[in-house]
């Protein structure tokens, strides 16, 4: 058969190079194994339709389609999806298989084969190998399994590091030049990209370093695009005089030091009025280096766990858990603030978490059955093993404290900061990093607090608060450090690790909760990769080489769309 499918996915029909939404871009490769077969004389022709959901709503939208391919059961897409991914948002996908018996763009005229659920999160924590699951749909049958693989499209991540050496003619003896702008032609237009002071030594000098960064105009000509360079002799008043330029490409650069790379710097205007001018010096490139940005999801790719520690707060300013009044009220017909806000973050961060398994705390309660007072307790009653089973675990493990503790005070953030800083601290090689999780209607240490996360701030891990309740959060706000970086006995963070935000900015009026909590987990995970980053750039630690991609065994006859 020779089926056309409209808003098929591609690389050809869509441009990932050129979108101008700020997201890391992920590609999508489907396989399936042992697909059911709906054909009496042949096997099926299966197809893969991804469908997205919006971020404020559980509507499925199509996004696009593979290719058909003929008569098998074990199919190897070759046509991909790309998607924008958000580490902060829950993107959820649905892969629906289907067996072509026409022409027909209507998928209602086709067998339906089954169907699988991924977080595009979920896809991306298993970068560099595969996620497996099995097709579902059809009651009664074994419908096959679906892979999944996603690979990041780094295109754009690349900085070029060049050098240069200049050697400049006689007439140039009384000035010092040096390259004071490198332009760039893109769309015919000249953008100024590196601005460097050089002073030159007599007649010649070694330039540093330029670095032209890819990633700003990361095209498909990129390489091939003009290169211009200006050299001007500097005055300390600003009046710099302009001694000559070259052109070059990316493409001529990639040679290194070669014949091929020392230029002529000309001044149109003297090439004009002299006769004999031949050029004002010459410009030779020593190297040229290649750097790739790395990128959170490098890490990912290279094994890094993101270890997810939630802390609740059982202080008795919450209110009686058994009135409707209280931040802690468990109602059959919605979760309260802290549930939510435990629910919205924890389903996001899970995805990078290989075991599921999360500690869970609780602090300022009386616990039974003596009614000492503790500001590091277990959820789930087991201090050896305070772990549970993904958010839907530490929800259950919530629940019940909430039954069996009596909420007391003060409101100490400090012993739960350090529960997580001792294990970060005992894992520095770049394999794990740490997110704390802290719910809650106030602070009291807050001298303490900040002393706590001063030392933190040189360990792997960031901090997560959000504010339930009237309150105003003026504390919050300072250990946030996005105005003026937190301090505590002279000593000042060594980098920012606290997001805060308050719960009610996110209480959506017309009670949509769902649009409420994806604007929430969004705005408190968005700083995380950046967070993540710093650590692993300031400490110079590299992600682990990606295990070796899946590759399918064999690809069956395709059709051609």
């Amino acid at each position: 058969m020779n089926n056309s499918f409209p808003n098929m996915a591609s690389i050809g029909d869509f441009d990932p190079l050129n979108a101008s939404i700020p997201a890391t871009k992920v590609e999508i490769t489907v396989s399936c194994r042992n697909l059911l077969d709906r054909d009496t004389f042949s096997k099926s022709d299966p197809i893969c339709v991804l469908y997205t959901q919006g971020m404020g709503n559980r509507e499925w939208r199509e996004f696009g389609r593979t290719e058909v391919i003929d008569n098998t059961l074990n199919p190897d897409f070759v046509r991909k999806f790309i998607l924008d991914y958000f580490f902060e948002e829950r993107q959820n996908l649905r892969f629906d298989l289907y067996d072509v018996d026409s022409k027909s763009a209507n998928l209602s005229k086709h067998d339906f084969l089954g169907q699988a659920h991924f977080s595009l999160g979920e896809v991306v924590g298993s970068l560099g190998s595969r996620s497996e699951k099995a097709l579902g749909g059809i009651q009664g049958k074994k419908c096959g399994t679906i892979i999944v693989k996603a690979e990041e499209l780094n295109n754009c991540r690349k900085k070029k590091k060049l050098s240069f050496f200049c050697l400049f003619s006689v007439d140039l003896a009384s000035v010092f030049p040096f390259p004071i702008s490198s332009l760039v032609e893109l769309n015919h237009t000249c953008s100024i990209c590196r601005k460097l002071k050089v002073h030159c030594t007599f007649l010649q000098s070694l330039w540093g370093f330029f670095f032209f960064d890819v990633r700003m105009q990361c095209r498909a000509d990129v390489f091939n695009r003009t290169i211009k360079v200006e050299v001007y002799d500097w005055d300390r008043d600003g009046s710099h005089d302009f001694i000559g330029e070259f052109s070059t490409s990316y493409r001529e650069l990639s040679r290194g030091q070669s014949q091929f790379n020392v230029y002529e710097v000309i001044n149109p205007k003297k090439k004009v009025k002299k006769k004999n001018y031949l050029n004002s010096g010459t410009v030779t490139l020593l190297s040229f280096l290649v750097d790739v940005e790395v990128t959170f999801l490098d890490y990912i790719k290279g094994g890094t766990q993101i270890n997810f520690t939630v802390a609740i707060d059982f202080t008795a300013s919450n209110g009686n858990p058994a009135q409707p009044t209280s931040l802690h009220y468990m109602s059959p017909y919605q979760l309260n603030a802290y549930a939510m806000a435990l629910k919205a973050v924890g389903e996001i961060i899970q995805d990078y978490d290989s075991d599921k398994m999360f500690p869970a705390l609780g602090f300022g309660a009386k616990l039974p059955p003596d009614g000492r007072i503790s500001h590091e307790f277990a959820l789930n009653g087991n201090p050896q093993n305070p772990y549970c089973a993904g958010i839907d675990g530490v929800m259950e493990a919530y629940y019940q404290s909430l039954k069996s503790v009596q909420l007391y005070g003060p409101t100490n953030f400090s012993p739960v900061v350090n529960h997580v800083a001792r294990y970060a601290a005992s894992v520095k090689d770049g394999s794990q990093y740490f997110v704390l999780l802290i719910i809650t209607d106030g602070i009291s240490d807050m001298a303490q607090t900040k002393e706590s996360i001063v030392n933190a701030s040189c360990l792997p891990m960031s901090i997560i608060i959000v504010g339930v309740g009237p309150a105003e959060f003026d504390a919050m706000i300072e250990l946030d450090g996005d105005e003026i970086r937190i301090s505590s006995r002279g000593r000042y963070a060594e980098r920012d690790i606290v997001q805060f935000v308050p719960f009610r900015d996110y209480i959506d009026r017309t009670g949509n909760h769902i649009l409420s909590m994806a604007r929430l987990a969004k705005d408190v995970l968005a700083e995380i990769p950046d967070q993540f980053l710093s650590y692993m750039r300031t400490r110079g630690i590299k992600p682990s080489p990606a295990p070796p991609p899946y590759t399918p065994p064999g690809q069956p006859l395709q059709t051609q769309i």
